[in-house]
């Protein structure tokens, strides 16, 4: 999400600048246009020093990491900064039961050099399901921090708790919702929903604090260094280092605005061939992230995570693999350019996810047992209008081609298999996770949400009646909203929207999913601030949908739980 204020050195091609000549709208178009009409965009910080407690310097400057969890096994990360140059280095590994790490499991070690930036990675198989671990490396007798994993469990579970983050810019903010995180030793898993790092150069979006390199990022080198840069933060550290990590990229990872063969933000005639520039995106991403490593194509990124016979966990990668190139949005409002849905937009062959796409989460939805279905997924599904209107009337007017409203029929698609229209039976329990608008959401999904009549295939805002599915949309780490006084515009786009439940543009923070068999509720943290560090939160809403009802109803925040394993030292 987001086109910065200040665009990129000038290089991009002819076709780009006619695109974003002819109304083109970016992920953050929305806010920037109705900053012109009614609020402004958040004005970032001065430049700031690095938080306090920065990584120290030494072997593995980057800390530890665990990520992408079966039930047997999961992935251990950590990056050796070599302190002399060396052609290769022995990295020993440990995973224990306890945090002293005297109950050693399983022990080993494994070879890293400059081929894969010195990074390594662990998939320790034999695990036990639903177990806390503890693991460490070494090199030469220097050990790195103790980190803390947990495998999936099976069978029956009566309760799970994940905290879901988004859109993490470095240069626009401090990671206070990572310290937050770390923090809650009640969580089974972090789940990241994209735009982990951006690709922005120094003060093209954001300046509290400096970018590595400070130019766009373009080559293996490039990203390789942003990575690090991130992986240094220390709340970045101490999350990964408290918690495994569940994460799909969006289009920063790359490119702003990402298709399958292009970006919005990238012009071959100064930055080179797309392929080129995902594969050195993909390359650095999979060698810093705590993902398993892919046989194949980089690009194919869908996962099933299932949690016992509660959560089955989806995530979609909407990107690189098969997305359709965005159209332009041409007609004006007080918000700026909006779409309707006519001509090239209903076009069924357009699709975020491509076929493969399709096909494969149509086949995990039908076939999942589990009470829970959740899609972790970048953009939002829910209808975003800057007019409303009953589909009968054409829709009305909508505001950000580069979410599900610019793919209708490919949503469509997705309702008919939840809803059961295609003759297979529905679906239930679907709840769909969003990040990238960099504000807070919460939504009854629906066909025709300004329809009130339900025997029609409408929804009734009051009841819920008609919704098919229910969406949490979590707001942004530290990426630039709205700020939004009196919630002016909040209260404007309720009007049009009657699906939304909850709006909040303002503030910066994280999702809590609290799930057990008879409910499931989205909790919404909001931080202080992130212009500095600043230990500040507050649970602003929570919304439960329950068993078997599709919709959304106001709660109150769950109870906390002591987890069984403590935090690792």
């Amino acid at each position: 999400m987001g086109r910065p204020k200040q665009t990129p050195p000038a290089r991009p091609a002819a076709e780009t600048t006619a695109r974003r000549a002819a109304g083109l709208t970016s992920r953050r178009g929305f806010f920037a246009r109705s900053g012109a009409a009614t609020v402004a965009l958040a004005a970032a910080g001065p430049l700031a020093p690095l938080a306090a407690g920065a990584a120290p310097r030494g072997l593995f400057q980057h800390g530890v990491a665990s990520g992408d969890p079966l039930a047997d096994r999961v992935i251990l990360w950590t990056r050796v900064t070599p302190q002399v140059a060396k052609d290769t280095l022995r990295v020993d590994w440990l995973v224990a039961r306890d945090p002293g790490l005297a109950d050693v499991v399983q022990s080993g070690s494994v070879v890293t050099d400059a081929a894969c930036d010195w990074t390594v990675k662990v998939d320790p198989v034999g695990l036990q399901p639903g177990s806390t671990y503890y693991y460490r490396f070494s090199v030469g007798g220097v050990h790195s921090p103790v980190g803390r994993t947990r495998t999936l469990p099976v069978g029956a579970l009566d309760h799970l708790r994940l905290a879901v983050v988004s859109c993490s810019n470095f240069a626009a903010g401090y990671f206070n919702a990572y310290r937050r995180i770390a923090e809650r030793a009640d969580l089974d898993a972090v789940v990241h929903l994209g735009d982990y790092l951006y690709e922005y150069g120094e003060g093209q979006y954001g300046t509290t604090r400096p970018c590595d390199p400070p130019h766009e990022i373009v080559t293996l080198d490039d990203y390789r260094r942003r990575h690090a840069q991130y992986k240094g933060d220390p709340d970045s550290q101490e999350m990964l280092r408290q918690h495994p990590l569940i994460a799909i990229w969006d289009d920063h990872e790359t490119a702003n605005n990402a298709w399958v063969a292009g970006a919005e933000n990238h012009q071959p005639d100064g930055e080179g061939a797309w392929p080129a520039r995902v594969a050195a995106a993909l390359q650095a991403y999979h060698e810093w992230m705590p993902v398993r490593p892919v046989k194949k194509d980089l690009r194919r990124d869908n996962h099933r995570y299932a949690f016992g016979d509660l959560v089955d966990l989806f995530t979609l990668e909407e990107r690189l693999t098969g997305r359709s190139e965005q159209l332009i949005a041409d007609i004006p409002t007080p918000f700026g350019m909006a779409f309707a849905q006519a001509g090239e937009y209903l076009n069924p062959a357009r699709s975020i996810l491509g076929a493969p796409g399709e096909q494969w989460i149509t086949g995990q939805l039908r076939k999942s047992t589990a009470r829970w279905k959740l899609l972790g997924q970048g953009v939002m599904f829910a209808q975003l209008k800057a007019v409303g209107a009953p589909n009968a009337q054409g829709g009305g007017l909508f505001l950000n081609p580069d979410q599900w409203d610019g793919y209708q029929p490919a949503r469509n698609r997705l309702y008919d298999v939840i809803q059961g229209s295609d003759g297979r039976g529905p679906v239930r329990n679907v709840v769909v996770l969003t990040g990238d608008i960099h504000s807070a959401w919460a939504a009854d999904l629906t066909r025709d949400p300004n329809n009130p009549d339900v025997r029609g295939g409408g929804y009734d805002p009051a009841t819920g009646e008609g919704a098919l599915a229910v969406e949490f949309v979590a707001t942004s780490v530290s990426s630039p909203g709205l700020d939004d006084p009196g919630d002016t515009l909040a209260t404007y786009l309720r009007s049009q929207n009657p699906h939304f439940k909850y709006i909040d543009l303002n503030r910066r923070g994280y999702l809590v999913i609290d799930a057990t068999p008879e409910r499931l509720v989205g909790e919404y943290w909001q931080l202080e601030t992130v212009a500095s560090p600043d230990g500040r939160q507050t649970l602003a809403a929570a919304f439960a949908v329950h068993d078997g009802t599709a919709r959304l109803v106001p709660a109150v925040g769950t109870a906390s739980r002591r987890h069984r394993a403590r935090p690792a030292p």
